[in-house]
């Protein structure tokens, strides 16, 4: 068939999470209202398995992946991704990894011979899942998404609350779960975003899982400005950011530092004007600066060449 219609997975993903009918922005897992909430309940007189509330936003998010990659026809599978060397299949076969290995299986062996793209231990293991999955036909693949997604959402409403505030490795350092899942839920969104820029199928741009992505990428700005575009002190920077989510995020420098301030009372040096996407885009390195630029992506005023630094040195993710 020229169109791949995964009817059955998309049934499962909504007869597995949702209550009722609601919008994608809206948590539509059994979200967990209460003691008696689906998921919560007492083990024990100090223990209680009520699901930190990030749970939620992550059900939401794995939702929407599931229910945009059921209406993706074969070709779409097979087109190519902003994420170097993976096409749309690769993107959803290393989310399937990423959390077939938090449920502690054992990561198949890397490929013999890396591709060019991997660079680093990172890329070397979200490849090997890449790899080892690459053989599935896409409905099969859909169907791991929704079964490891369904297992993790099992196991982590299981857990007692304190099992989200224990330490451990993410990939912002040591950090309590919380934390971890944080960074889960934006991953995924912005995974979920490159099918969708792949396939030109938009949506997804708001939301909470959305709100949260866009929050954490915006908290990188001040490492963009002060460290790696270099800005001097006294210097300022304002990122106007327009879309389903509205932003504006001014960072000045000051004793040394690039902070996010909330009293510029003056003009900023330079002040950066874009779409949502094509923020997100540059900040997590799918979108080169100096193509951004020559497309007329960004628009810049005031010290247009700081600007022009800052832009092109978005990108903060490995």
């Amino acid at each position: 068939m020229a169109q791949l219609q995964a009817r059955g997975v998309a049934k499962a993903v909504r007869a597995r999470h949702c209550c009722g009918e609601a919008e994608p922005s809206r948590p539509r897992h059994g979200s967990n209202a209460g003691p008696n909430a689906a998921g919560a309940c007492s083990k024990g007189d100090d223990v209680t398995t009520q699901a930190d509330p990030v749970v939620d936003i992550l059900a939401e998010e794995w939702d929407a992946i599931g229910m945009l990659c059921s209406d993706l026809g074969a070709e779409e599978w097979q087109s190519a991704s902003e994420c170097p060397g993976w096409t749309v299949h690769d993107v959803l076969s290393h989310m399937v990894g990423t959390e077939r290995s938090l449920l502690g299986e054992q990561s198949p062996p890397a490929p013999e011979v890396p591709p060019p793209h991997v660079r680093n231990g990172v890329g070397a293991a979200n490849e090997a899942w890449v790899d080892a999955l690459r053989k599935l036909a896409a409905k099969e693949l859909l169907e791991q998404f929704v079964d490891v997604t369904g297992r993790r959402l099992e196991q982590m409403r299981s857990w007692p609350t304190s099992r989200f505030d224990e330490l451990g490795p993410s990939p912002v350092g040591t950090a309590p779960y919380r934390e971890f899942m944080n960074v889960r839920v934006m991953d995924c969104w912005v995974h979920e975003q490159d099918i969708r820029v792949a396939t030109r199928r938009p949506g997804h741009r708001r939301g909470v899982a959305a709100e949260l992505s866009m929050a954490r990428i915006a908290s990188a700005m001040g490492f963009v400005v002060g460290k790696q575009a270099k800005a001097p002190e006294g210097a300022s920077v304002r990122f106007d950011l327009v879309g389903d989510l509205p932003r504006r995020l001014d960072i000045a420098v000051r004793d040394g530092r690039a902070v996010v301030v909330r009293d510029l009372h003056v003009d900023p040096t330079a002040a950066l004007t874009m779409d949502q996407e094509v923020f997100w885009r540059l900040a997590c390195g799918r979108l080169p600066g100096e193509a951004a630029l020559s497309e007329g992506l960004v628009e810049l005023n005031g010290d247009l060449p700081l600007g022009r630094r800052v832009v092109s040195s978005m990108s903060f993710m490995i």
